[in-house]
């Protein structure tokens, strides 16, 4: 089987898109299938304002179409609602081509926090892209009951997968800071909250490994704070497995792959009690959630870690590949059963 995944969001990027996809991907390849990527490489692009970092393609109905039909894919899953994806869709509807897509970013959030421009119509126009396919995946129950609520339709359940071998409480070391740890990792971007984690009145170190458009503004606002950049493989998981708290503030992802990396790693996680954090590690194994983020990181630096690590062992790259060839196969025979009807 062949597999053509349409993504506006792909390398040097650093997110849990990518990450998400090119997971999927090796884990694909050992079923025998072999997965295929439409991207913003090879097209002229330009930068997201606010995000330089973030390149769009700047791409024509044509050239989007020749590239698809060169890849002869029985599948085409389109991951983000971008200039890339919105040609890909346009492409599959004229064609009659099954298609599914996911719903990775709370985009209507992510506009409201830079711009006003009401969530409403942003909600709005993703309802319409999204329900024109086969199938939505998405994340989480939490968001699924969310996104139905809002006129969202055929949504299926995909979940997440996490690498225990890179990540684990084997590669604890000793950072050179004073304890506690409490650590954040993510894109340093207005939508991931984390004056809510800087501003906590907590002992020990506050840490936090990204970057991102206010990682100077934040460094600035906290010079206490120690911010490390960007950091990879073996050295972020390190980093994971020698903190001794995760926080994570953000109230706007739909998953947060840093969470399982961080429980891998035996690090319990302290978050808002909101979609991905709820749906992780709601039941109270592996971490606390609260409305108040400061006392649920008091509280988590009592949670064992051995719990942490058992709470990520319930995720696997493999069983998300299965999870995701399943619902391929579903939204063909739906459409092959539309046809028929």
């Amino acid at each position: 089987m062949r597999l053509l995944v349409v993504t506006d969001a792909w390398k040097p990027q650093v997110n849990g898109v990518v990450h998400t996809l090119e997971k999927l991907a090796e884990s694909l390849a050992a079923t025998g299938v072999t997965a295929e990527f439409l991207t913003p490489q090879g097209f002229r692009t330009l930068p997201l304002p606010g995000y330089g970092e973030i390149r769009l393609a700047v791409a024509t109905p044509g050239s989007v179409a020749r590239q698809i039909m060169q890849a002869s894919a029985d599948h085409i899953h389109i991951a983000t609602e971008g200039p890339l994806g919105l040609l890909a869709r346009r492409f599959c509807l004229r064609r009659g081509q099954p298609f599914t897509t996911g719903y990775h970013t709370r985009f209507p959030e992510f506009l409201r926090a830079r711009l006003p421009i009401p969530e409403d119509w942003s909600y709005g126009w993703l309802r319409r892209f999204h329900n024109a396919g086969n199938g939505t995946l998405v994340a989480t129950p939490s968001l699924v009951r969310e996104l139905e609520a809002r006129g969202f339709t055929n949504l299926r359940l995909w979940s997440r997968g996490v690498d225990m071998a890179l990540f684990n409480p084997a590669r604890h070391t000793e950072l050179g800071l004073p304890g506690p740890i409490f650590l954040c990792v993510g894109r340093v971007a207005v939508e991931k909250n984390l004056p809510a984690f800087l501003d906590l009145d907590l002992p020990g170190t506050k840490l936090v490994v990204g970057d991102g458009p206010e990682l100077p503004r934040l460094k600035a606002r906290y010079p206490h704070a120690v911010f490390m950049g960007t950091r990879r493989g073996e050295e972020l998981a390190a980093i994971y497995a020698s903190a001794d708290v995760f926080v994570f503030p953000s109230r706007t992802d739909t998953f947060g792959n840093v969470i399982l990396e961080a429980l891998a790693s035996g690090t319990p996680v302290a978050a808002f009690p909101v979609t991905g954090p709820l749906d992780i590690v709601g039941d109270g194994e592996g971490g606390v959630l609260s409305q108040d983020l400061g006392q649920a990181a008091l509280a988590a630096l009592s949670v064992p870690r051995e719990a942490a690590v058992a709470k990520a062992g319930h995720y696997d790259w493999q069983a998300c590949a299965r999870q995701f060839l399943d619902h391929v196969h579903a939204a063909h025979h739906t459409n092959a059963g539309e046809k028929a009807a």
